[in-house]
């Protein structure tokens, strides 16, 4: 790819995010601008700024390059994705709304009256959200070392420095800007290049079959492995060798290597000739087709399906960044009408993904040998169709790319930083909150220059596995079930997701090696963890009846009515918690400023009266 296009529109593209962000950052005002954005935000802006930052590095990238390297199995990940909502819109996202609350933690205090329940949600959203964050760093290091050769830990610093800027700068407010621009970028940038990528492919000689099995190298392809891996063949290949396999130096001779497993040493150069087969390749731990995946789905793939598809079902309802836009819906019936829109545009989106892994297996199959399936989204325009018109191309794709990590960091920096603002910190005014976006953004940044990743939708797996194992069991029988006591709900948070987090971790680092069934428990933890977590959720409960807090059946008709049936109450207990947190944050910025009661009134932008804005405030910090 000419990186004298791609660079420029990777620039381009964070230029663009920060001057959106900076129109949001003039219209906030409030603490409740930072944390819910005033909760204005109507459906159509608000499904583009949920769709923006659900489709993440995993839907940009990783769909595609696991669709290149192991087939049309990997198409239940975009059907997962998009199901996710329709499970969202059915049991949670009204109610979630109504409740009133700012996040996750914040549900789990008012449902549950328990500040034990509270810290433990607090500390699953931040383990969730920086679990999710890793692999968008990790991409957009991918995604600019393919571009221009850079260090790979470039592009996640550019991501964290822009994200963190935004964030702290216009908080919620801003975001849903950035986001909802940076979808229909995302949209633009994988739908044109597809059109011309599909007629070109058709204008070849010989189209072939995207999806035959397996992928095969169309001609004579020289592939340089620059990191030791191992091959494993189903039958004898004829290559030809530059540099070392399986112990034995080569210097451009024709080796006919038997079935069974070959080690390759990094720098070496294999040739292969046209209408071979593309082997299997592996890594251990680190590789793209990762032992504690890949091998489990292969060994047990009706287990890695129903695991994976739960995973997806069940862990969008649970994941901080997606769930706290709902909170910034003016009313239940907004957040349902939210929900529906947001169904149609990813949806559309995940049309797309697939269709370029289908492609590279044609055009870039080498891809499963270097380990850099994830890049095939980037590279194709210039196989494809090359010239101007293909590096341009793959600059609008590139531009895409980066606006994917961008939108998705920034609605999970907001969800983590909103925990530690709340839990953590001492106060949860404005400052405090633009010191919680510096912690949650430099955990995972650092972390991601450590820690050796998987292909980014196989994390990304990893991370709706957890969230599915711990705050869908809050979520649905919190919402649903009168009888779940705090000591329930906290002992299948730790369980369900806990177990998984354990999981997760044992896939990430490889263990237990050889394969096997305890291969695929670990790297499919969703099938047992879930249940788990409903299990001992309802078990806890009723074995602690006495635990269920006073006013549930009271708070149960809160997430349940509508607003207008008679909870004015509730809601204007809402309104005035928001006013006192607004009082609060002008308290500060009036001390800050050595300033008293001599500015005009200004209008409230939730209520819109002019007389409840900040002017009457003032009177009340003196």
């Amino acid at each position: 790819m000419n990186s004298s296009y791609a660079i420029p529109a990777v620039a381009l593209v964070v230029v663009a995010t920060v001057l959106v962000g900076a129109f949001g950052l003039r219209i906030s005002r409030t603490t409740s601008d930072f944390y819910v954005a005033s909760r204005t935000v109507g459906p159509r802006l608000n499904a583009a700024a949920i769709s923006g930052e659900y489709l993440s590095a995993a839907s940009f990238l990783g769909i595609a390059g696991l669709v290149l390297v192991q087939g049309p199995d990997m198409l239940w990940y975009p059907v997962g994705y998009t199901a996710g909502y329709l499970v969202l819109l059915l049991f949670v996202a009204a109610p979630l709304r109504r409740s009133g609350a700012y996040t996750l933690p914040d549900f789990a205090e008012a449902r549950l009256a328990s500040q034990g329940v509270r810290r433990l949600a607090g500390a699953f959203v931040v383990g969730v959200g920086w679990l999710y964050l890793l692999p968008q760093l990790q991409g957009a290091g991918l995604t600019l070392t393919v571009l221009s050769g850079a260090p790979d830990w470039l592009g996640g610093v550019i991501v964290a420095v822009v994200v963190t800027a935004i964030v702290a700068a216009g908080g919620m407010r801003s975001i849903t800007f950035v986001q909802a621009f940076q979808f229909w970028l995302k949209l633009t940038a994988l739908l044109v290049p597809a059109l011309f990528l599909v007629l070109a492919w058709q204008g070849d000689g010989a189209p072939g079959r995207p999806f035959e099995e397996p992928a095969t190298f169309r001609e004579q392809r020289s592939v340089r492995i620059d990191d030791t891996l191992t091959l494993k063949l189903e039958e004898p290949l004829t290559v030809t060798v530059d540099g070392t396999v399986d112990g034995r130096a080569r210097d451009g001779a024709r080796v006919a290597l038997p079935a069974g497993t070959h080690r390759i040493e990094a720098g070496t150069r294999l040739t292969f000739a046209a209408d071979t087969p593309v082997p299997a390749a592996g890594r251990g731990a680190d590789d793209a087709l990762s032992p504690s995946r890949a091998e489990s789905r292969a060994e047990r793939p009706l287990y890695a399906t129903y695991g994976l598809i739960l995973a997806t079902f069940l862990g969008t309802m649970g994941l901080p960044h997606v769930v706290v836009r709902f909170y910034t819906s003016p009313t239940g019936v907004s957040a349902r009408r939210t929900t529906v829109a947001v169904l149609g545009l990813i949806g559309a989106f995940y049309l797309l993904p697939p269709l370029y892994g289908a492609l590279g297996r044609l055009y870039a199959p080498e891809l499963t040998l270097t380990g850099e399936a994830d890049a095939a989204v980037l590279l194709l325009p210039d196989r494809v169709i090359g010239g101007v018109g293909g590096d341009l191309l793959g600059a609008l794709v590139a531009g895409g790319a980066f606006a994917a990590f961008l939108s998705t960091a920034s609605g999970l920096t907001m969800a983590v930083a909103g925990v530690l603002t709340q839990d953590v910190l001492p106060s949860r005014a404005v400052p405090h909150f633009r010191l919680g976006t510096l912690l949650a953004m430099a955990v995972p940044l650092a972390a991601s220059a450590l820690v050796g990743g998987l292909p980014v939708a196989d994390a990304v797996g990893l991370a709706f596995a957890v969230s599915a194992s711990s705050f869908c069991p809050l979520l649905v029988l919190g919402i649903w079930w009168r009888r779940l006591t705090p000591p329930g709900a906290a002992a299948g948070m730790l369980v369900g997701g806990g177990s998984a987090l354990l999981a997760v971790a044992a896939t990430m680092g490889g263990l237990p090696g050889g394969g096997g069934a305890l291969h695929a428990l670990l790297a499919w933890p969703a099938l047992w963890s879930v249940p788990l977590g409903f299990l001992t959720m309802v078990l806890v409960s009723l074995a602690t009846p006495g635990r269920v807090p006073a006013g549930t059946a009271a708070i149960l008709a809160r997430f349940h009515l509508p607003e207008e049936l008679g909870t004015e109450d509730l809601r204007a207990e809402d309104l005035r918690a928001e006013d006192l947190r607004a009082e609060d944050l002008r308290a500060e910025e009036l001390h800050a400023k050595g300033l008293r009661a001599h500015q005009p009134p200004t209008e409230d932008p939730r209520t819109g009266d002019p007389q409840a804005g900040t002017g009457q405030r003032e009177e009340t910090t003196r």
